[in-house]
């Protein structure tokens, strides 16, 4: 499904349904049970999903695909509900990296910079 979902970027625009396992966010942001299934519980295993071996990379390469994708905002890139998840996923990472740089570079093109702030206020740093 990462095949999926980097096409998708890659073209412009996401069509399918990958965004809770390729951008995970903070649980309590999320309301269905693929949404709690998938959500990352706090700094401890947010930092812990960087360091894993397949998922830490992944997450640069799928952040990367989503800050350079040829799409004129965020909205037309993975439209208006995910485009929230998205930035949800990159404040929460931007939080916790060692190096938050691939993760503000998304926030500074699609949100001026600007960090998701309920996901702040989860993670106490609001």
């Amino acid at each position: 499904m990462h095949e999926v979902a980097a096409a998708e970027l890659r073209r412009g625009r996401k069509d399918s349904h990958w965004m809770w396992f390729v951008f995970p966010q903070l649980a309590g942001l999320g309301r269905s049970a693929t949404a709690a299934r998938y959500a990352i519980s706090g700094t401890s295993e947010a930092r812990a999903y960087l360091r894993h071996p397949v998922l830490g990379p992944r997450l640069a390469v799928m952040t990367d695909l989503a800050t350079t994708a040829p799409a004129s905002s965020v909205e037309a890139l993975m439209g208006g509900i995910d485009a929230v998840k998205l930035r949800s996923s990159m404040t929460l990472f931007a939080a916790v990296a060692d190096d938050p740089a691939p993760f503000r570079a998304a926030l500074d093109r699609w949100w001026s910079g600007r960090p998701d702030p309920v996901t702040l206020d989860l993670l106490g740093t609001h």
